[in-house]
């Protein structure tokens, strides 16, 4: 397993994270309508709406994982936040990063791995909408589409706090 590197900007993006006030606080139904729908629409048995802490990912929106957050180190979602839209992971089995991380090899037992990163428009990845499944596929095009609308919905939601938070 090959844990993802950590930006050099990363305190900078825990900073604004932190900043949501959004991290450890219960389900929301604005969230998990969302990752609802990817799951639903993408036919995947784990949908997440998961947001990249310091030292763990945490769910904010959790369909098919048993715990509300797991190690930063085994992320999937760790390595999407490295990138600028998306991160597809056809068969984890086959991917040097994944094929010995503990959620391939143990249960969920992850093959497949799409996350739409949650960008917020001063440029941070936040975290992901992300959906998985226990056998390899693929994404075509109007599946990233897809997701990436439903990502955007996530972000809206996310900004929405984020503006109360600062009337408040």
């Amino acid at each position: 397993m090959i844990a993802a590197p950590i930006p050099e900007y990363d305190h900078q993006r825990i900073k604004a994270l932190r900043k949501l006030l959004i991290l450890d606080t219960p389900p929301e139904e604005r969230f998990d309508r969302i990752a609802q729908f990817a799951r639903m629409e993408f036919d995947m048995p784990i949908a997440l709406v998961s947001l990249v802490d310091r030292d763990r990912q945490w769910f904010k929106s959790n369909f098919g994982m048993e715990d509300s957050e797991i190690p930063r180190e085994v992320s999937f979602c760790g390595h999407a936040i490295l990138e600028r839209n998306f991160l597809v992971v056809p068969d984890a089995l086959k991917d040097e990063r994944f094929r010995d991380n503990p959620l391939v090899v143990n249960k969920p037992w992850v093959r497949f791995y799409a996350g739409a990163v949650l960008r917020m428009p001063y440029g941070m990845a936040l975290g992901t909408l992300c959906v998985m499944d226990t056998r390899p596929r693929e994404m075509d095009e109007l599946d990233l589409a897809i997701l990436g609308s439903l990502r955007d919905l996530v972000v809206e939601e996310m900004l929405r706090q984020e503006s109360q938070e600062w009337q408040a």
